[in-house]
């Protein structure tokens, strides 16, 4: 045990130092690649469908795809992730002896009882369980380190690619403007954990074998000379190819399926999502054979998963198991067999038995770690399939936050190609326009009204309105009202003109069914503030009290008992109780402009009344969406479009308030 111990050691830190300078060799690769790094088209630039065509091999790509990823959950070489790869490699490297000493000590044992030695039987079975703990803490420390080093993965991937999804509007985007991700949550969660998890395995799979090939090959090249495991290597690397050849559709199948279990978690949380509407129509069976359909279809591609990896593992199990350990005894036999063999022209019978039981289990292991290395060739198209979809993910963030957007549907203008009645092409192109910032006024000058998709609402766009001109926006169904708004708040891109506005914060939105956050009902008042915020702000408790007083919602505070009740408010409160909260809302942040998109309509109309004239009284100017007639007289102005690409801006006089009377 102490040589075993003093070899353990030495093995253990030139592993470390290996490791150390595989991180050293990594960071230089880094730094040399530098901004060249940066500026290398990535997989998504050079093809813009990664995981469609091509996408999903074990080859040069999936390599630099997989770098990419890694170079952020191993950001360097002291990080804790650093630490764990080592500490890993140290268990890999001490579990490898503790095989080598087993098979060494039972070799022992079965001598000592097939030449009946009662006290050299006793002697290495105290060993062994003296062994036991030592063999048992180890596997175990193994285990802890690679459970360990997936959730480190995990969280520092989780970490970088919600920074990118939270990143201004990016989270809004990705499903409203690009259409290239159709399921991100399942991206950001399940395929992230699939991901750091395969990762993870793939390194111990490879690497505990790679050492055990290693080492039984220098004790085996004593044993019974170099040939035998030369053969064995040359078996690996034949079998590999074929069975890498083979396994070529598993990354493309992995992201099909994830694909599919996307969607039919979408479709059954849209159920959930719209349940009163479809209940109201009494769509269940309608929508359960949407459900049923989409099911089926994950069902379908999974059947012909499930018999493709029988195919395969029919065909790993020969190659890469049984065929491999026919290879070994005919190995391990040969020197045995040949009765003039050096090693055992003198050795008795007792000897050439000792001998061969432990050469036949190491190449016996040796054999098995050979078929491990070629059976992890299949975790790594597995693995192709992830890095795929992750590296898309990371690729669609990019853009997005650099203000890129692609979408493959287009409209029937031809891209945004607008055909005039001169016959004259106008090219509009995503972010051309001008945003500039100015408090209490809104301007546009010449600013077209186009959808993501191209479509043209209105060419041409100008007026302007100032702090305190409250303004009252009116028309059919499409004709581009929530595109207006969605214009300035941002979400859209500017296809050209000037649009002059008060910064983000100072613009605020109150849709017609209201936001609810998960929390306390202080959140609910003060969202997207924090407690901490509110602090800050010098606003007290009985002004958020008289702020919920002003929209006659004070007795939810006295029902609740104080404001860190937690609730499901979106449940909890009625349509015109969420509504009203959100004006509350309003009065809390008093921006310079409000947008009321149809947010009285389950508002009484005294209560609407007042609103309006408190929103009046502290100086939030309104651009309001609302058809109830008794509204124009708190505007100044109404802003109305046709839908047929015309809008007119005019000043409300009393004509206009008396005949929208």
């Amino acid at each position: 045990m102490a040589v075993i111990s003093r070899h353990l050691a030495a093995r253990i830190g030139s592993v470390g130092a290996g490791a150390l300078l595989l991180l050293c060799v990594l960071r230089e690769v880094r730094r040399l690649r530098g901004n060249g790094a940066e500026t290398e088209p990535g997989p998504a630039h050079k093809n813009n469908k990664v995981g469609k065509k091509g996408g999903t091999g074990v080859d040069k790509a999936f390599f630099l795809r997989l770098y990419r990823i890694l170079k952020i959950i191993v950001p360097g070489m002291f990080c804790k992730e650093s630490g764990y790869l080592l500490f890993v490699a140290a268990m890999l490297v001490s579990r490898t002896y503790c095989d080598v000493w087993m098979i060494h000590n039972a070799t022992l044992v079965e001598s000592a009882i097939v030449g009946r030695s009662e006290e050299d039987f006793r002697m290495y079975l105290l060993n062994f369980v003296a062994a036991m703990p030592f063999i048992s803490l180890i596997n175990n420390l193994l285990k802890l380190g690679l459970n360990e080093l997936k959730l480190l993965f995990r969280v520092r991937l989780t970490k970088h690619l919600c920074d990118k999804y939270m990143k201004g509007y990016t989270y809004y985007k990705i499903g409203n403007l690009d259409n290239r991700i159709a399921n991100a949550d399942q991206l950001l969660t399940q395929d992230v954990e699939k991901f750091c998890n395969s990762v993870v395995d793939l390194y111990s799979n490879l690497c505990k074998p790679l050492l055990d090939i290693a080492l039984y090959i220098f004790r085996l090249t004593a044993a019974i000379g170099v040939q035998g495991p030369m053969i064995m290597i040359a078996y690996l690397l034949l079998s590999g190819l074929l069975l890498t050849k083979l396994r070529r559709p598993i990354g493309k199948m992995t992201v099909i399926e994830q694909r599919y279990e996307g969607e039919y978690r979408y479709v059954n949380s849209r159920l959930i999502t719209n349940s009163e509407e479809i209940a109201f129509y009494n769509g269940n069976v309608r929508e359960k054979q949407t459900i049923h359909s989409t099911f089926q279809k994950l069902v379908d591609h999974l059947h012909n998963f499930i018999f493709f990896r029988f195919s395969m593992g029919f065909v790993d199990s020969i190659v890469a198991k049984y065929f491999a350990t026919v290879v070994g005894y005919l190995v391990v036999s040969r020197p045995f067999l040949d009765r003039l063999h050096p090693r055992h022209l003198h050795s008795t019978n007792a000897e050439l038995l000792e001998d061969y039981y432990q050469s036949g289990r190491m190449l016996f292991r040796m054999s098995q770690s050979l078929g491990r290395v070629v059976l992890a060739g299949r975790e790594m198209s597995r693995l192709s399939g992830f890095t795929s979809r992750i590296t898309e993910l990371m690729m669609v963030l990019k853009d997005l936050n650099s203000g890129k957007y692609e979408r493959t549907m287009v409209s029937h203008q031809n891209k945004g190609m607008l055909e005039s009645d001169a016959s004259e092409k106008i090219c509009l192109v995503p972010g051309s326009g001008q945003i500039i910032n100015a408090d209490r006024i809104i301007k546009f000058e010449h600013t077209p009204l186009v959808t993501p998709n191209g479509d043209i609402l209105i060419q041409d766009l100008t007026f302007e309105v100032k702090s305190g001109a409250n303004v009252l926006v009116c028309g059919p169904n499409g004709c581009g009202k929530s595109s207006l708004f969605r214009l300035l708040g941002e979400l859209w891109p500017l296809f050209g003109g000037r649009l002059v506005k008060p910064e983000r914060g100072k613009l605020f939105y109150v849709p017609q069914r209201p936001y609810m956050t998960l929390g306390t009902l202080r959140d609910q008042v003060i969202y997207p503030d924090t407690p901490g915020d509110q602090q800050r702000k010098g606003i007290s408790d009985q002004v958020l009290k008289a702020y919920l007083d002003n929209v006659q919602l004070g007795h939810i505070l006295d029902r609740e008992g104080s404001w860190d009740a937690v609730e499901d408010w979106m449940d909890i409160l009625s349509g015109g109780e969420k509504q009203r909260m959100a004006m509350a809302r309003l009065f809390y942040h008093k921006p310079q402009f409000a947008i009321l998109d149809e947010c009285t309509s389950a508002v009484s109309v005294d209560v609407e009344d007042f609103i309006y004239s408190h929103c009046r009284t502290v100086g939030i100017t309104l651009f309001t969406v609302s058809h109830r007639k008794s509204l124009w007289k708190h505007h100044e102005y109404y802003l109305h479009m046709d839908g047929r690409g015309n809008y007119e801006f005019k000043p409300i006089t009393s004509e206009t308030v008396e005949f929208g009377s």
